[in-house]
Order: structure tokens, then sequence, then C-alpha cells
């Protein structure tokens, strides 16, 4: 069956959509405009998500060189950043005001664009109808429009750095009263109301994409699929979308919140403000309040982030390891107590602001609480891994990378988790190696094995395994020579966010130190362009995927064809008989969850 062509299901009925008959009438044609840009097929704005949340990542991480430029380097000119970034580089000195800037747009954009929208949009999008059995989602059209909203999003957000005032400079946080006054700084004129609005439009595409995401797994599992013999990507896929509901619209009226106090003269978050000894008329409001409700959706936003990673490497980890996951309903369960632990634990990240100490024992104990379900999850991988006939294909070894920064980078959550060390390493550099090492680094290298092994399903052809494992060794080995040492500085006091260390004194012995963070930050973002190359090459000249399923793997979404048009199977939806993790039983190498289970056979 050609890729192009389409499929409408009537009452159970499939009529395949065919392009001409003998008599020349065409039927059904897409044009290439409702195929590849308003399309409603849950596989092509898979895609969408995906290719648009790489050119984000591309520009985020040109963010991260510019002011890895700057700490590394900071006494020298750059003439060639004053061709590219003009006035905010005179001279090829980085302007202070676009240094906060860049740092702000850089948080903004790998948070929100490209790991929140990139990766679940992709995965959530390419992954739910074919592993549980579905023509589509339970609303294509709704699963667009996810998609639109998220291109207006990043176009608002891009038009942003356009701005004659800059774009916003306040931190990815925008913490008032720096993002409520326009007077504050340059960075805090038109360019924050950009931001929030564009990040408005992104919470709308993201309510309009997890309701979906909950109401397919929910409603639309095929005969026989149910809730316990889903893979593992589903469960946490299902769960992200769930927190992503519960706590997007908080972000989004803190952000219309803010719009107000800055251009409606309310006072939500300001009270007595002096402006260069002016006294601003603003009285009864609190810029804690703004923290609860920005911290409500930030702390689970960093699982938003992480669980679909969770979920995609258990899955491939099991396929690669040839032996079924250990401990199933453990996962299960601890993805499910990490999606309500991630809602009780948002004050942790204001230790500092000054809030009642018991409050702070109790919001202590919930954070460390949540290292229970991810410790469960780390030995449950172990396990799966242990003894198993491994192959290390490109994806599996990102998994296997995923796992080490997961648990070397999570260690350090329970130093930050304690409220009495906090206030020592708060705002430190210590925080930026913590939290790129767990949900930046960890849930890139998710991402990026889940590319690698949907790649065929996504495109029929396979990536450069040579470039693949290029690229995960100097990203794995690059992430720990920049991040690791950042502890050893924020512990020494290093504040994040500076622009020059060099009056300090008792900093300038981090120099060398910086200088190799910044090299090193220069030649994995070059690595990472060489698999943008083996992306886009691989989707034209890739070596073809010749059979349904190339990894040997039991899920439904290898039952499809090697191309499948939309509507995913040609004829009935295959019913399910089994769980998604049969390898290695009764001496064969896998059974495919269609498979039914014989008289005397364990099933589950």
């Amino acid at each position: 069956m050609s890729n192009d062509s389409t499929i409408h299901v009537h009452e159970g009925a499939v009529e395949h959509g065919v392009h001409h008959d003998g008599d020349g009438h065409h039927h059904h044609k897409q044009s290439f405009v409702s195929k590849y840009i308003f399309s409603q097929d849950h596989k092509t704005i898979a895609k969408q998500f995906l290719i648009t949340g790489m050119a984000w990542a591309i520009v985020g991480a040109m963010f991260s060189i510019i002011f890895r430029l700057q700490i590394g380097y900071p006494d020298q000119t750059f003439p060639f950043l004053e061709t590219f970034l003009g006035k905010w580089a005179k001279g090829g000195k980085i302007d202070p005001e676009f240094y906060y800037a860049a740092v702000t747009m850089h948080g903004t954009i790998m948070v929100f664009f490209v790991l929140t929208a990139g990766l679940s949009g992709t995965f959530a999008n390419l992954l739910i109808p074919l592993q549980i059995g579905a023509r589509d989602m339970a609303s294509p059209f709704l699963n667009m429009l996810s998609y639109w909203f998220f291109f207006l999003a990043s176009i608002i957000m891009v038009s942003s750095l356009f701005l004659s005032t800059g774009a916003h400079s306040g931190g990815w946080t925008t913490y008032p009263p720096l993002s409520a006054l326009h007077e504050a700084s340059s960075g805090s004129k038109r360019g924050v109301d950009f931001w929030l609005v564009s990040m408005a439009m992104f919470i709308v595409s993201q309510l309009m994409g997890g309701l979906n995401y909950v109401s397919t797994i929910l409603n639309m599992r095929t005969k026989g699929m149910s809730m316990t013999r889903l893979p593992l990507t589903i469960w946490a896929l299902f769960f992200t979308a769930v927190l992503g509901i519960l706590s997007f619209p908080v972000l989004l009226s803190a952000a219309i919140l803010l719009l107000f106090d800055r251009n409606l003269g309310t006072s939500f978050y300001l009270s007595d403000i002096y402006v260069a000894g002016q006294i601003l008329p603003n009285e009864g409001g609190s810029p804690i309040l703004y923290q609860h409700l920005f911290w409500f959706l930030g702390h689970p936003e960093v699982y938003i982030v992480i669980l679909p990673t969770m979920g995609m490497v258990s899955e491939i980890m099991s396929i690669n390891s040839r032996k079924p996951i250990f401990g199933y309903m453990a996962m299960v369960g601890s993805l499910f107590a990490i999606c309500i632990l991630a809602l009780l634990v948002w004050a942790h990240h204001m230790f500092v602001s000054g809030m009642n100490p018991f409050l702070g024992g109790v919001f202590v104990l919930l954070t460390l609480l949540i290292a229970i379900p991810s410790a469960i999850k780390v030995f449950n991988w172990l396990t799966t891994i242990w003894r198993g006939n491994i192959r290390f294909t490109p994806a599996m070894l990102f998994c296997i990378g995923f796992v080490s920064i997961f648990i070397s980078g999570g260690l350090t959550g329970i130093w930050m988790g304690n409220s009495t060390i906090d206030i020592h390493i708060h705002d430190t550099y210590f925080i930026i190696a913590h939290f790129h090492l767990v949900m930046g680094v960890a849930a890139f290298l998710g991402m990026f094995a889940g590319i690698y092994h949907w790649f065929p399903k996504m495109f029929g052809r396979y990536l450069n395994n040579t470039l693949g494992y290029i690229h995960f060794w100097v990203t794995l080995t690059g992430a720990y020579l920049i991040f690791w040492p950042m502890h050893y500085m924020g512990l020494a006091g290093v504040p994040r966010r500076y622009l020059d260390f060099s009056l300090w004194t008792s900093f300038n012995k981090f120099d060398s130190l910086n200088k190799m963070i910044s090299i090193v930050t220069i030649i994995v973002f070059f690595v990472n362009l060489m698999f943008v190359f083996n992306f886009f090459y691989s989707i034209f000249k890739g070596r073809k995927v010749r059979t349904t399923n190339p990894w040997d793997a039991t899920t439904l979404e290898w039952t499809t064809p090697i191309n499948p048009g939309h509507g995913n199977w040609v004829g009935e939806i295959p019913e399910v008989h089994r769980w998604a993790y049969d390898y290695g039983k009764d001496g064969r190498d896998f059974i495919a969850q269609t498979e039914p289970v014989k008289p005397g056979e364990t099933g589950h």
C-alpha cells in the first residue's frame, strides 16, 4: 500500500483511498498542503513537532555557545559576534543586557519548546495510536491545532529577539518585580510581553495535546489491550499528559496576571516599590505569589520533560536486552508516585524566599520521598539489562547513557532537597549542574534513543549507525566534562547568571575550568549538528527498512506496513492477547502482543 494513500473508516469497514480508477476519476488525492502542512495524521504531526523542536534546539544551543564564549573568555573580543548580533555585540563584546536575554531565551527554549513540545509532541503523537491499536488520535483536528498553536508561540518568541529593546532578560523563571516593571531594564520592556503571550499560546497547545493524549489512551485501545498490557512508553506519556493538564493552567494564570500588572496597572505581584527615587502607586501585591504559581508548574515541568524518556528507555532497554522488563507493575506504580509527588514539591525552589522553616521541612520530606520511585526505576533498568543478550544499537547506548546521567545527576538532588544545604548552594553553579544533568542531558539522551529507535517507523529508513556511535560517545563524555565540574564551582559559591567573574579573586581559580567547559560545549554542539545532518540525510538517502519489524519487538507499531498510511493498519486493527514484554520466553526470542496465548501457557 503506497505511503500517500488515505484510509477512511466507516462503521468498522475500511476503504482504501485509490488515486485513480479505470475511467480516470481521482479520489481522495490529498494536496501537499493538506498532507504535510495542515495534516491531521498523527504521524505527520509527530514529525512536525520533531523537526520544529530540532530547529529550536539549534537556536537554544547557539545561545549557550554565545554566553559560554563570554564566561570562558570574558576579556576577549569576537568580531564575528558583531556580524550576527549587531548592536548587541559592539566591537565583538557581548552587551550585558543581551547576555541576560541569551540566558533567558536559552532556558525558555530548551525547557518548553524543545524538551516539552519537541519530546511529548513527537513521541505521544507518533506512538500512542500505533502502540494502543488506534487509527488516529481521539481528535485529529485538535491535534493539528495543538501543533499550530505551538508554531504560533514559536513565531512570537523568535520575533521578540528582533525588538529594538531586546528580548526578555529576566531569567526563564520571569520573576517580578524585574519582569513586572517596564522601567526595570531594557530587557523588561516589550520583550517580556512577547514572552508572556508566546507562553500563553504554548500552554494552550500543550493542553490541547494533553487532553487528546489522555482521552485517546483511555477510550481508543484495541480489543484485548487492557491498561496492564500497555507498553511502559504509553503509561509514561499518559502520566506526562495528566501532569501537564493539572499544572499548565496555573502557569497560564501566572502569565496573565503578570501581563495585567505590566499593562493594566494592577498589583498582583507589586507592592511598595521605588524606582530611581520615585514611589510607585502599587500596593498589596506579592512577588512570592508569582513564585508559587510559577513553580507549581515549574516543578511538575521537570517531570513532564523526564517521564516520556523514562518510558521510552524502559521499552528500548527491554527490546535490546532481549529480556522482559523487570518489575512492570513496579514501573507503572513508580511513574504514578512520581506524578503525585511532582505536584507536592514545588516550594523546594523557594527555600530562600523567607518561608516558614516548618513549611520548608515539609517540602524537604516530600522532595526526598521522590527519590524512592526514581530509585525503583533505576534498579529495574539495571536488572533488565543484567545478564541480558544486549544489542548495542545507538538507541541502546543512549538508554544506558541516560541511566548513568540520571543516577549521577540525581544524587546531587539529595543535597539540594535539604533546605539547610540549599541556602548555601542556591543560585550557584551547583544548581545548574544538577538540573542540566537530570532534566537537560538525561532528557536529551532519552529523546535521541527514541529518535534512533523509531526513525525506521517514521521514515522507512535507518539512521547511519557509525555517526550514531560518534554522536553518543562525544555527547555523553562532553556532558560529564561540561556539567560535572560545575558542582565544585557551586560548592565554592560561584553564582549563576553572572557574565564576568574576573573581578573576584576568589573565583579566578576557575578561569581555566571555565575555558575548558566552553571549548567542550562548542565541540558537543558541532557533533549534534552532525546528528542533524544524519537525520535529514537519512530521511532521503538512508538504508531502506526491508522488514516490518526491524528490531524483533513485540509491540503493535511493528505490525503496521513499513510506511503506514493514514489509518495505520490495512484491514482490521490487530487484537492483543498478551503484555508488551514477552522476550526470551518458552525457548523463543520474542512473542508479539498479537499472538494468542496457548492453553497451559502463562499469559499476562
